[in-house]
């Protein structure tokens, strides 16, 4: 945004696309208004604008604006809190002679958009927690918006193929905090369209995010969600299989289940020799395994393959293949590098974030890298192709 669009809502006293802020220090309020402005309640089509160094007055606070600072702004984007992840610029502007932090939030393409659970909206120049009657209609906002492929509807899918039970006594209580879960008076059907596990068009359709978080039997309507584990006897693909698996219970339970799997094939070696006590050395890190194959179940494309999420465990390594290229501004040439990421399945991502299964966006490579070489294995490998990477873990020596 030019410096003049910028003063003029800043002089705006009355304008809804305007959330002004004396310092930093109010971190909670701030995520509530990028919340409320990725909702768009007032449909502008227009980013909103949060100034840190801005009195409730507009007047400047005299701040300083430090790299920390915008640091501490552009993090919270990814720290998990706002889901799903909104789209921010964060910037260190001079306006009217003054320098002030500035936010600027993008109507969101899917929403709505939450923080902690809530969902923020626009009042004219105050925030409010949206009303039911309110966030059925950023629900069907959706409606005209080219939709992430993690929230298409399933034609063929019956909302009967949604587990009421795993919904409510596993999702929710994740989801939401427990003030917001007792206020939570809503249909059945319009927490699931909320929680973007079913469209909100008429008849309403499971959507590819519901099947694979609360559906009964989620490879019914999307085939290639499940997980192949495969411990081969040897190090080579054609060696005797060991033991195979296939997971394709609903998320919840599929992480687990695979957690359980990778637990149990890692082999620790006990050192008696070093030192007064036992010390027991792992082959691969758990959390390494973990963060590579959670990675691969999010970034993976479930609508042009029917391919699984595949993990074979060779004698000297372990593969992880994910059927999904890179995606968005992630390409072959910085794949893995720090900081580049992209979703496919955006709202997939926040939902694993919601479950306890990401801490925080786009570190999941790099802390597979530092756990794998605390252990003293060799560097991960990627192969990346278009249609599919894979990751290849090797044993520690």
């Amino acid at each position: 945004m030019k410096d003049e669009e910028l003063l003029a809502l800043l002089e705006d006293m009355e304008s809804d696309r305007v959330e002004r802020k004396v310092s930093i220090a109010e971190k909670e309020k701030i995520r509530q208004a990028i919340c409320a402005f990725s909702n768009d309640m007032p449909n502008h089509g227009l980013p909103g604008v949060v100034f840190v160094g801005v009195t409730d007055k507009g007047g400047m606070a005299g701040i300083d604006v430090t790299d920390q600072l915008l640091l501490t702004l552009s993090d919270m984007r990814s720290d998990g809190n706002i889901l799903p992840l909104p789209g921010i610029t964060v910037q260190k502007r001079t306006l009217d002679g003054h320098d002030l932090a500035v936010v600027i939030v993008q109507p969101a393409d899917a929403p709505p958009v939450r923080f902690k659970g809530g969902i923020y909206i626009r009042v004219g120049p105050r925030r409010a927690i949206a009303s039911p009657d309110e966030e059925r209609r950023l629900n069907e906002k959706r409606r005209h918006r080219d939709l992430p492929a993690d929230i298409r509807p399933l034609p063929s899918a019956p909302m009967e193929s949604l587990d009421e039970l795993l919904f409510r006594r596993v999702y929710l209580p994740s989801a939401l905090s427990p003030e917001i879960l007792e206020q939570n008076q809503r249909s059945l059907e319009h927490q699931l369209i909320a929680a973007k596990f079913a469209h909100p068009d008429i008849p309403n359709r499971p959507t590819i995010l519901g099947e694979l978080t609360v559906g009964k039997d989620p490879t019914d309507w999307v085939p290639g969600a499940f997980v192949q584990f495969l411990r081969i006897d040897g190090e080579e693909w054609g060696d005797p299989i060991q033991s195979a698996h296939e997971l394709r219970s609903p998320l919840p339970d599929l992480l687990r289940e695979l957690e359980e799997l990778l637990k149990i094939n890692i082999h620790s070696r006990v050192d008696l020799t070093s030192g007064a006590v036992e010390v027991r050395q792992p082959d691969y890190p758990l959390v390494a395994l973990q963060q590579i194959v959670r990675n691969a179940i999010l970034h993976r494309s479930y609508e042009q393959t029917h391919a699984p999420v595949q993990v074979r465990w060779f004698t000297n390594q372990v593969e992880i293949y994910n059927p999904g290229g890179p995606f968005g501004r992630v390409t072959r040439e910085n794949f893995a590098r720090p900081g580049e990421y992209d979703y496919r399945n955006p709202n997939l991502a926040a939902v694993l974030k919601e479950l306890g299964y990401v801490q925080q966006f786009g570190l999941g490579i790099t802390i597979a890298r530092r756990e794998m070489e605390k252990n003293g294995n060799p560097p991960i490998e990627f192969q990346v192709e278009d249609s599919h990477v894979a990751a290849i873990l090797r044993g520690r020596p």
